[in-house]
């Protein structure tokens, strides 16, 4: 290839190689191998089809590409930093180091023009799902024949480890099923995984498999062929009725004499004697690392200019919608902006005790559909499960291919693949998705939860069922330890609620949040409406005092959910019948009450009454930070049984008399 400068297009994709090798080779830490195989059809997308505007990464018109293999982060960091997206060689030297713009796998919010955090492979397929369905949405929603505004594309590029995991194929049947014209994903077939060929457990016909799914699938045989890229990726773009999987056969560690085509260059230096054998087999300076030549960087550079010349185009486009659809803009400008429209939440009913117990997914049930009307940007469904979850919105219809402009999403059974599609609706902009299933399956999406608190997302996550109370479905269908363990995740908040009024304030405070991600904990069966007079200031601390003796308790039980109503019980019948003075607190989240100013938080647990019970229907785990070490908790410690679920829960310990009981031998200690 000792021609390989003659030729900028090569020159370019010879340098993105080169980039990508002496970063790892810097951190002596990262992956070469696949870079240095997909560099050219990474290329061939970013200067020939990607619409963009480096300078303006958040342009809302802009094509998506998710790099869901987040390994090959080398690639897509020297790609932004040609391309004019603002980073610098200084970037790439820092490949992996602390506080750096070029960590190990892409983060959304470290970097410009990253869109999502993907590394954990599949997420970012289903990411991309979840941006093609906003764009559908958005598209059928504000879109008019002769000024549309959302017009554009989402390109992810995923590898075989990819797509060996479930949550790409729950995401892929979806997207078929939906028939999202604009996905396209690149499938980099390079052969090899960490521990060899691939064959040694993965043989299946790739291809066969997307067109069963309803996929435009097309082949593409030399991943060094630009002009069989080229035509491969315009024939997806002109697919409109399916989504397109280009499989383009690539060789790991391209131009590598001692290490191209075997799993030594997944994810390892490749050394620098062996640098400097690629590079020569390039044609490119051996000597020389970060070698950036001149006209390459100026040939890839124009895009600057190109991508502004774009959003002009569109301001102009949407300075007319505006002027000819001023209410329809209004609402545009709310949706891609994040803005909650004006009087969103004034239909949030009130509940009363007259109204008689409400489970609180039914209440939820409510709520969602008094705020829908009112917040066109809130979309969502459930995994299967709506009838059960209660998140139809019954102002709105079905999101279906050619239906796009409906707001209920058909999840079908994939409860992982929704959690991640939410996230890629989000973080494409103009919708506030929820979603909904029970919270014993909450497990199946916790990969996807865990990114969306990573990446501070506003998702509302509808959980319901809540605990052993689902009954005669038995212990298979009962959470046990799902509220510590989702209680673990960094950034997101848990909440359930006590009765209805909480469920409303939940709503509106999970909605009000833009920084991270809320879990609504809601139960299966009725519960009775709380008698007291509960205000938005304190419930939004995460925990207030529902029966308050102050300084003068003896004791405090704390309670979530469907328990506080056993411990407003008990402790009538302590203070009645035992003269035990009792403050009751409803502890809705801890991630809110930890947020309190420490003065609320001493007003709601007085340091000085150190006799606490905790009473959830859950694991204890946890608990010990707010009973201390003179306090107790009653806890499950075990899976739940199959019986009517007021069986279930008076056998393991949830009723005004064992509660009663366990207050009382707190207090002989």
């Amino acid at each position: 290839m000792a021609d390989a400068t003659e030729n900028l297009d090569q020159l370019t994709i010879n340098t993105i190689r080169t980039l990508c090798m002496d970063a790892v080779q810097k951190a002596n830490s990262g992956h070469p191998g696949a870079p240095m195989g997909l560099a050219p059809t990474a290329y061939v997308l970013f200067k020939r089809f990607l619409k963009h505007n480096p300078k303006n990464p958040a342009w809302i018109d802009r094509d998506r590409f998710v790099l869901s293999g987040g390994h090959v982060s080398s690639l897509l960091y020297s790609l932004l930093y040609l391309f004019g997206y603002g980073l610098d060689l200084e970037d790439l030297k820092n490949f992996r180091q602390w506080g750096s713009r070029t960590p190990g796998h892409p983060e959304y919010g470290d970097t410009p023009g990253v869109e999502t955090t993907t590394g954990p492979l599949g997420q970012g397929i289903a990411n991309a799902v979840g941006m093609a369905i906003a764009e559908r949405h958005l598209a059928a929603r504000f879109n008019q024949a002769d000024k549309p505004l959302i017009d554009h594309y989402t390109y992810c590029m995923c590898g075989d480890g990819d797509l060996m995991e479930g949550v790409s194929m729950e995401a892929a049947s979806m997207a078929g099923h939906l028939g999202l014209g604009r996905l396209i994903l690149i499938y980099d077939d390079n052969h090899i995984t960490i521990e060899g060929a691939t064959d040694i457990a993965f043989t299946e016909n790739i291809g066969d498999k997307f067109a069963a799914m309803n996929w435009h699938v097309q082949e593409v045989g030399d991943g060094n062929d630009l002009n069989a890229i080229q035509s491969a990726i315009q024939a997806g773009k002109d697919e409109t009725g399916r989504p397109s999987l280009i499989k383009i056969r690539t060789h790991i560690a391209y131009g590598s004499p001692n290490k191209q085509d075997t799993a030594d260059a997944h994810g390892a230096p490749l050394g620098d004697e062996e640098i400097r054998l690629v590079k020569k087999f390039y044609g490119l300076p051996e000597d020389k690392t970060f070698h950036v030549p001149d006209r390459v960087l100026e040939a890839a550079g124009t895009a600057v200019a190109a991508g502004r010349k774009l959003e002009d185009a569109w301001q102009e486009t949407f300075i007319a919608y505006k002027d000819t659809y001023p209410g329809e803009a209004a609402l545009f400008v709310d949706a891609v902006s994040g803005f909650l429209t004006q009087g969103w939440d004034k239909d949030v009913p009130v509940f009363s005790v007259d109204d008689g117990p409400v489970a609180t997914r039914a209440a939820s049930g409510k709520v969602l559909n008094a705020i829908a009307p009112n917040l066109p940007v809130l979309m969502g469904g459930s995994a299967d499960l709506a009838p059960s979850n209660k998140t139809y919105l019954n102002c709105s219809t079905e999101f279906q291919k050619n239906a796009f402009d409906g707001r209920n999403i058909r999840f079908g059974v994939r409860e992982h693949a929704m959690g991640a599609v939410m996230s890629g609706m989000y973080l494409h902009s103009g919708v506030r998705p929820y979603g909904g299933t029970f919270l014993v399956f909450s497990d199946y999406m916790r990969p996807a939860i865990r990114l969306a608190s990573l990446m501070k997302l506003p998702l509302v996550y509808v959980f319901t069922h809540d605990s052993v109370a689902v009954g005669e479905d038995g212990p298979t269908h009962q959470p046990v330890e799902h509220l510590a363990a989702l209680r673990a995740i960094p950034g997101l908040n848990v909440v359930r609620p006590a009765d209805a009024n909480e469920t409303a304030l939940a709503w509106k405070q999970a909605l009000s949040t833009m920084d991270s991600p809320t879990a609504l904990i809601l139960s299966r069966q009725k519960l009775p409406i709380l008698d007291t007079a509960l205000r938005d200031g304190e419930f939004h601390y995460g925990a207030y005092t529902i029966l308050d003796r102050g300084d003068q308790a003896d004791m405090i039980i704390i309670a979530t959910g469907s328990e506080v109503h056993i411990s407003l019980g008990a402790a009538q019948i302590l203070e009645t019948d035992h003269s035990i003075k009792t403050s009751v607190v409803s502890m809705p989240s801890w991630e809110w009450f930890e947020k309190a100013p420490a003065s609320y938080r001493e007003r709601i647990l007085p340091s000085g009454v150190t006799r606490r019970l905790a009473v959830e229907a859950g694991i204890a785990m946890g608990w010990e930070k707010y009973v201390g070490p003179d306090g107790a908790v009653i806890s499950i410690e075990r899976f739940g049984a199959s019986a009517p679920g007021g069986v279930v829960l008076e056998k393991l310990g949830y009723s005004v008399e064992n509660v009663v009981k366990q207050a009382k031998a707190l207090i002989k200690r």
